[in-house]
């Protein structure tokens, strides 16, 4: 094949790509309703019931729940994108005490990996306001799971500090997946 042949081939594979690309981020939404669904089920499926002797424990960590309301969608995706890679962060270690159900966390983790990848692929990141806005949103979701992060650590990743994170981080998912809904309509 001569090189014009091969500038035309490979024209052709980016506009599908592209193409490709752009109606797998079309059903984004849907995708992550999904997502969010089966990791809720499984935050569950992973322990059990919340212990009562962890009840004296539970602390309030404040979800900045105004990330979560911009006006522009792409905010808002970035914002989701932001939380899914904090939860994978905090329920990627220290997890021995936890002792939860290891399929149902490994399934938690890699559901939260690939919908972290399909974001980073969809979100468009060119406008100034988007940035700002993005910047100021990290900023606050990166200071409510240190929050989270810290008391694992004082708690020295002990099961109370894993069940009360657990049920931290299904509230978290359960305001995510509101949006989600609200972002379809």
């Amino acid at each position: 094949m001569n090189a014009l042949g091969l500038i035309q081939v490979g024209l052709i594979l980016s506009c599908t790509t592209t193409i490709i690309s752009s109606l797998h981020c079309n059903h984004l939404p849907l995708q992550q309703r999904k997502v969010v669904e089966n990791s809720l089920q499984l935050l569950d499926k992973m322990g059990k019931k919340f212990p009562q002797q962890c009840l004296r424990e539970k602390t309030s960590f404040r979800f900045p729940e105004r990330v979560l309301k911009p006006r522009q969608k792409e905010t808002v995706k970035a914002a989701i994108e932001e939380i899914f890679q904090h939860i994978f962060y905090i329920f990627s270690k220290n997890l021995t005490l936890a002792a939860w159900d290891g399929t149902a966390l490994e399934q938690f983790q890699n559901g939260l990996y690939r919908q972290i990848e399909q974001l980073e692929a969809c979100v468009i990141k060119k406008q100034s306001h988007y940035f700002w806005s993005k910047e100021v949103n990290r900023l606050k979701l990166k200071k409510y799971f240190k929050k989270i992060d810290c008391f694992l650590k004082d708690k020295q990743h002990n099961l109370c500090s894993w069940e009360i994170s657990r049920a931290e981080m299904r509230k978290c998912l359960q305001l995510v997946d509101k949006v989600i809904r609200k972002l379809n309509n």
